[in-house]
């Protein structure tokens, strides 16, 4: 129960949210839900006055759709048996006139239930003027014509709703409607909210109105009689059987905490589903709405598998999945000076912006790290969670950022030194049309060398590895992201060793003066090529072959690159004796055929780097 609880608490720490409206990344809306509430994407929206009268109905766009609608347990778990939500719902629900315009209702009496349970909210000691005025326009059955005499929904010569806009029935009435547009089923399935307008005010969203909110959540709460033990709080409280749906999105029936029908035995252990689990509807609630908000929020979803992170004082925390430029870990330094910066100076920008995180939250707060999957579509499980000091938590993510750290460019526009994000080594492992089941096993197994401080897991790097030393099998582009990945990887496997991205002229390992070597022999021949030639050097089409069997591979491509020596002569001394000063460095004994490590890819990006930085410097100079 402590995840229950810990989400229980980050409701009551965050209830300044409740109601509130934001945008996450995706442009997508969401808030904090109130207690006896969920969200719905409504289709339709009716303006009242507050006597009741219709004045207007517009369709509204998808990008404010999402609605805060009141539900009860029944409503907010219904499924194919009608359970109207209290005050706003679909149109057979809302609507009096419904049935008389072709409308089916396959069981009961949707209207009467809904009228039923609007009436006894607006007749309680909670009742709200704003939903009597509902109530009474509902009361006149007339939601259907008012929506078809303001071009709202459209029927045919029959007075029926026209289920599909097909093209003879665009020959008839034009062009397809707005409705159409919004909706993934028929019109008669669309969703109705409401607003109430008072003379010299201004228009009222229902939706987003919080003394509303809080009229039926007092109303609702006021109704629950079925007290016992919540095994959360440990108080006798109101309780319920029936938890929430919709965690991961709208529409996702997949539930945490549920229970079969009255007829399954519990294996011999329990006689009634209380027994096994009794949690109040306060704590149900308040959880899920909670977990609900920080999913949209800042949730990480991969193949309907979520990663959360989030303190309970301060949600915001950084999380363990994105990359360093995203995080904000590092400084804005000027692009043609970020290849200078040292390991030091960036290590010292993380610590900066992650004491931001430290000094922001409350001494005594948590972070909690939970993924949570389904494994059918009814059922969803926490497969991981973490309740972690907040101070161990961030030196970890401080660690993890200075030591698997390189220079990455893949991003268009944005140079940054870093850590690579945990979907991005995915792709550089596998490629870019791996199986999302695939990218959320590799993040979900990257998850313990981040917040525990453990190695890398090794297939992982050697993957890695391999498609970097084979460029020839993907774009540049692809490839140039690969490589840096890969040495950020391998920085962080010889994380003892301290290898920076600068070059290090002193380094006399056999597999990164190799690589130095190899990155040499590319600069060189593309020195030599014209600028509208854009081959592959033979440097980079041996690569593969030169990480698996480097002195046989070298002495093909020192015979491929003497051409283009030949070619420029004077004007690649430089090179040349740099490729004889780098060879020099290894001992004799050490020039063999063995395959080489990952060393080899730190020592070709360095080399590599320090070349064309210098060229640059040089054309710079020329120019001047």
């Amino acid at each position: 129960m402590t995840w229950l609880r810990n989400l229980y608490e980050t409701y009551n720490s965050n209830n300044k949210f409740i109601g509130e409206f934001e945008k996450n990344k995706f442009d997508q809306e969401y808030a904090l839900i109130p207690v006896a509430h969920t969200t719905q994407s409504a289709q339709i929206e009716v303006v009242l006055d507050i006597n009741g009268n219709f004045i207007s109905a517009k369709v509204v766009e998808k990008s404010d759709a999402s609605t805060i609608v009141p539900c009860t347990d029944a409503s907010a778990n219904r499924t194919s048996a009608p359970a109207p939500h209290p005050l706003f719902d679909k149109l057979v629900y809302v609507a009096g006139d419904y049935l008389k315009y072709g409308g089916v209702a396959k069981k009961g009496n949707p209207h009467s239930d809904y009228m039923t349970q609007l009436k006894s909210w607006c007749d309680s000691k909670y009742g709200h003027p704003k939903v009597k005025s509902v109530y009474t326009y509902v009361k006149k059955s007339r939601l259907i014509e008012d929506l078809v005499n303001e071009g709202i929904i459209y029927v045919d010569e029959n007075n029926r709703f026209i289920e599909k806009w097909s093209n003879s029935i665009k020959e008839k009435y034009g062009e397809k409607p707005a409705l159409f547009k919004v909706l993934n089923s028929d019109q008669s399935e669309a969703f109705v909210r409401f607003s109430v307008i008072t003379v010299g005010e201004p228009e009222l969203r229902l939706w987003r109105d919080s003394s509303i909110h809080k009229s039926f959540t007092s109303f609702y709460e006021d109704s629950l009689e079925d007290m016992d033990l919540c095994y959360v709080t440990g108080k006798i409280l109101p309780s319920t059987e029936k938890h929430a749906s919709g965690i991961r999105r709208p529409g996702d029936m997949a539930k945490l905490i549920c229970k079969n029908n009255s007829k399954l035995t519990y294996f011999g252990r329990f006689k009634t589903t209380r027994e096994a689990v009794s949690i109040s509807n306060e704590v149900s609630q308040k959880a899920h709405n909670a977990l609900k908000w920080l999913i949209a929020k800042q949730g990480y979803t991969i193949d309907g598998k979520v990663f959360l992170v989030w303190g309970k004082d301060n949600v915001e925390i950084p999380s363990p999945y994105e990359d360093s430029e995203t995080l904000g870990l590092y400084d804005d330094f000027e692009s043609e000076l970020l290849g200078d910066v040292t390991h030091k100076e960036f290590a010292s920008q993380v610590q900066l912006a992650i004491s931001g995180y430290r000094n922001s939250l409350e001494y005594k707060s948590s972070v909690i790290i939970m993924i949570i999957d389904a494994a059918t579509p009814g059922r969803m499980s926490v497969v991981y969670y973490r309740d972690m000091d907040k101070d161990l938590f961030l030196n970890r993510i401080e660690n993890w950022h200075k030591t698997c750290y390189w220079l990455h460019q893949y991003k268009k526009g944005i140079k940054f030194h870093g850590a690579p994000a945990t979907k991005d080594i995915a792709f550089a492992a596998y490629g870019l049309k791996v199986n999302e089941k695939v990218i959320k096993g590799l993040v979900e197994r990257m998850l313990p060398s981040i917040i525990d401080g453990r190695a890398i897991p090794l297939d992982i790097v050697k993957s890695v590895f391999n498609r970097a030393s084979n460029p020839v099998s993907m774009d540049k582009w692809e490839w140039e992201k690969t490589l840096s990945i890969a040495c950020a990887l391998i920085r962080k496997t010889y994380e003892k060793e301290e290898i920076d991205v600068a070059l290090d002229k002193n380094n006399d390992n056999r597999d990164y003066l190799f690589g130095r070597m190899l990155a040499i022999a590319d600069v060189l021949e593309r020195t030599a090529l014209d600028n509208d030639e854009k081959r592959s050097t033979n440097a980079i089409r041996y690569m593969n072959a030169f990480s698996r069997h480097p002195f046989r591979t070298w002495n093909v491509i020192q015979a491929s690159i003497q051409p283009y020596q030949a070619k420029l002569g004077t004007r690649l001394n430089y090179l040349s004796s740099l490729l004889d000063e780098v060879g020099s460095k290894m001992k004799p004994n050490e020039f063999t055929d063995e395959p080489l490590s990952g060393m080899y890819l730190l020592g070709f990006y360095s080399q590599r780097h320090a070349l064309y930085k210098g060229k640059k410097k040089d054309e710079e100079k020329g120019e001047m």
